[in-house]
């Protein structure tokens, strides 16, 4: 689950959770195989090449938290896609709960790079959230926490 990768998110700027978080879909990529991952979940060999090679900077407008999670969803002992991809977004109105932010709060914590609407329906998971949207909210969460 990436909520789980770090000890210490807000502790880390979005980069290096961004960082972190694919790493360990670098991980399954080298324990499963490139071919294997991309057969078996949502993201395409061309994109998993990509991260290998370290095109981060395109992936992170790109890559899905969805579609990351289906990719952490291929390792044996992982939960579903689904599993993964829900319980991270639920981390985050956790982590929003604990230190009594709503979503103006994070919105404007964001420096306005989603709106409070937007913010809401990303974690709620009615639109789609960037693994780097993630990493931005995880870390702006747990560092108020």
């Amino acid at each position: 689950m990436f909520h789980e990768i770090t000890d210490d998110p807000g502790a880390k700027t979005p980069a290096e959770l961004q960082e972190l978080y694919e790493a360990e879909l670098l991980a399954v990529v080298d324990r499963y195989g490139l071919e294997a991952v991309a057969a078996a979940s949502d993201v395409d060999e061309a994109t998993l090449c990509a991260l290998r090679d370290g095109d981060s900077p395109e992936l992170e407008l790109e890559l899905e938290l969805e579609a990351a999670a289906s990719v952490l969803a291929v390792a044996d002992d992982a939960p579903d896609a689904d599993t993964i991809a829900t319980v991270s977004r639920d981390a985050l109105l956790m982590g929003m709960t604990t230190a009594v932010l709503d979503v103006e709060a994070v919105a404007s914590g964001l420096d306005g790079e989603l709106e409070a609407r937007e913010v809401q329906s990303k974690i709620e998971g009615r639109f789609p959230m960037t693994l780097e949207e993630f990493a931005r909210l995880h870390r702006y969460i747990e560092s108020r926490t």
